[in-house]
């Protein structure tokens, strides 16, 4: 039931207009609104849009913020929706009747089943994949209906105990709002392009109260790259969305850690072996989903409306046992770093919740994998402290520490995002004593995930989907080429904007190059060619160069430059003067276009992944 072709697909009541750079909802015009209320709105619209520009300005700004409020306002119904279902179907209790247990997740699933399959296709999935998808293939849209059908299945979903969280369809809720209201706003392609990552933080900020994780997320996983042009725009609608959150359900943190001033030298080998451990669970977690999803499926498309109530029932099965595992858990993992388990009981926690959030991913529910790899994280980490604490009790931190560290370990290896690994740890717990060990254990899982799955779990996603999209992981790993590597060293005289013009022919007829750089001083550069020098030297041979170049200065780039900066200066130009950092007037070499495209071809850029 998973995600298959358009992501985001446009229902037959909302197309896309053929007004060039605009992309909308067809709607009734603003006229049929009646009277002055129409006229106003038609001009605080067709104000905003003039006001825009590809960067941040404030406008932009201010539409980040409306964005901002109005995704955090969504995301504090969607946490209070899931609250509501839960007590409705399970009670109060931490422990609900059994046929409760197995009749609630369920029949559940057979609602969802029917509803994904019959009203709310574009649902699937976490969100996160179909955010990125339409960024960069649907030009931000994402329908309404995708945003109502996202926030009622998934409330559901959570609500009834399936294994997933609320944080990556929050993530696209939020996203889904700003398409909507730049639609509305009549906004053109590219600022609804740029509009969607800032609702996607904001939704997600206002999920996990966590602004400079959720901003750094989304720019490492649905930006895919680290976009300077809309990084403060992102981060005004994460604290909008943060603040929302903060107003109506209060500025305490999640989950409640102990506090550490120092860790023992000897607890950094455990730290250590956290990270190994947290490593290969993500490995094996990213390698269940990547067997069992494609196989679902490919089976017949009659069982789809079964799958998430079977799903739904193994859940069940599950918590007669280990209630822990069903929902999000966060009050589980709040427990966990209080020590409120044996480790034996936490590591089958984990055990157990790798199971049922397999399950219930894979069979095509609704839900976020934020909220698993976290309790999971947390189970192994409390899990590693306890064996530590038995084993050195003298030297060892709360098993709490080792809790929050394993969420970040969990998150760096399943998730494969390790700068908001970090930071999301430091933010949750403010509590930068850990970093230290923090880094350590999220460096092993991450090194561990990457050496032993080379797709991290949201490309591989997209790729069963069909899809592909731009990876920030791949662009890491990728040879960075610079202009030194492609630059040699000028086989012409450089001339200078003291020669007159027939001095320097004399110079140049010693060559047979066309062209020369001419140093006009003070970082002036110029290109000169031989067929206008002599042509010139017929009519004013005495003239100074500096005067016949001095309107038509040629672009220079650093040899530590990207060379794709050299490709998108040298235009029709025969080549470009590659200039030293510390002195303008010194040549560090030459660069052409062949030798850009050499320099490519023998690196591989640009050819097809395997």
């Amino acid at each position: 039931m998973e995600n298959s072709g358009n992501p985001n697909p446009a229902p037959p009541s909302e197309v896309i207009s053929h007004q060039p750079g605009v992309a909308q909802r067809t709607r009734p015009s603003l006229e049929q609104l009646g009277g002055q209320a129409a006229d106003y709105l038609r001009r605080l619209g067709n104000g905003i849009v003039g006001g825009l520009t590809l960067r941040e300005g404030p406008l932009f700004l201010l539409l980040s913020v409306i964005i901002g409020l109005t995704s955090g306002f969504l995301v504090v119904c969607f946490h209070e929706s899931i609250q509501w279902i839960h007590l409705v179907m399970f009670g109060s209790s931490l422990r609900p009747p059994i046929w409760r247990l197995l009749l609630f997740p369920t029949v559940s699933g057979l609602a969802i089943a029917a509803a994904v399959i019959l009203v709310f296709n574009e649902v699937r999935g976490s969100g996160v994949n179909q955010t990125k998808a339409a960024v960069y293939i649907y030009d931000g849209y994402i329908s309404f209906r995708t945003v109502v059908g996202k926030f009622l299945l998934c409330a559901l979903a959570l609500g009834s105990g399936q294994s997933l969280g609320p944080e990556d369809p929050s993530l696209q809720i939020g996203a889904g709002v700003a398409s909507v209201l730049g639609r509305y706003l009549h906004l053109s392609r590219e600022k609804i392009r740029m509009l969607a990552p800032v609702g996607a933080a904001a939704g997600l900020a206002a999920a996990f109260n966590a602004p400079i994780s959720a901003s750094i997320f989304v720019l490492e996983e649905v930006v895919g790259q680290w976009n300077a042009g809309v990084l403060g725009a992102i981060l005004l609608g994460a604290v909008s969305g943060a603040v929302v959150l903060r107003t109506f359900l209060g500025s305490e943190p999640f989950f409640r850690f102990p506090v550490v001033y120092s860790v023992h030298p000897v607890e950094f080998l455990a730290y250590g072996v956290l990270g190994v451990v947290g490593g290969f669970a993500g490995v094996i977690f990213i390698r269940l989903i990547e067997f069992l999803r494609p196989r679902l499926k490919a089976l017949p498309k009659r069982t789809q409306y079964f799958q998430p109530a079977v799903a739904g029932l193994m859940v069940g099965v599950i918590a007669l046992g280990f209630p822990q595992v069903m929902g999000a858990g966060y009050y589980f993992i709040d427990q966990a770093t209080h020590n409120q388990y044996v480790w034996k009981t936490l590591a089958f926690l984990a055990l157990f919740k790798i199971v049922a959030t397999l399950v219930s991913y894979v069979s095509g529910t609704p839900g976020g994998m934020f909220a698993p790899a976290l309790f999971i994280g947390a189970m192994l980490g409390g899990a590693v402290g306890g064996i530590e604490h038995w084993l050195f009790p003298a030297h060892t931190g709360p098993v709490g520490i080792y809790a929050l560290v394993g969420m970040g370990t969990m998150f760096a290896a399943f998730l494969r995002v390790p700068l908001t690994s970090v930071f999301m740890v430091l933010e949750l717990s403010g509590n930068y004593a850990i970093i230290l060990p923090l880094i350590v254990a999220n460096t092993l899982a991450y090194l561990i995930s990457r050496k032993y799955h080379s797709v991290p779990l949201f490309d591989l996603l997209s790729r069963q989907d069909g899809i592909e999209l731009p990876s920030i992981e791949e662009q890491r790993e990728e040879p960075e080429l610079r202009v030194e590597d492609a630059m040699r060293r000028p086989d012409f005289p450089v001339l200078t904007g003291g020669e007159t013009v027939r001095e320097a022919l004399q110079d140049v007829m010693q060559t047979d190059r066309p062209h020369f750089l001419v140093n006009l001083g003070n970082g002036v550069w110029a290109l000169a060619d031989r067929n206008k020098l002599q042509e010139q030297a017929a009519t004013n041979g005495e003239l100074a160069l500096k005067a016949v170049f001095r309107e038509v200065p040629l672009p220079w780039v650093h040899p530590d430059q990207r060379l794709d900066a050299a490709l998108r200066l040298i235009g029709n130009r025969p080549l470009l003067p590659v200039l030293s950092r510390s002195n303008l007037n010194r040549i560090e070499g030459i660069v052409s276009l062949d030798d850009i495209l050499k320099a490519y071809g023998e690196s591989g850029h640009g050819s097809n992944r395997s």
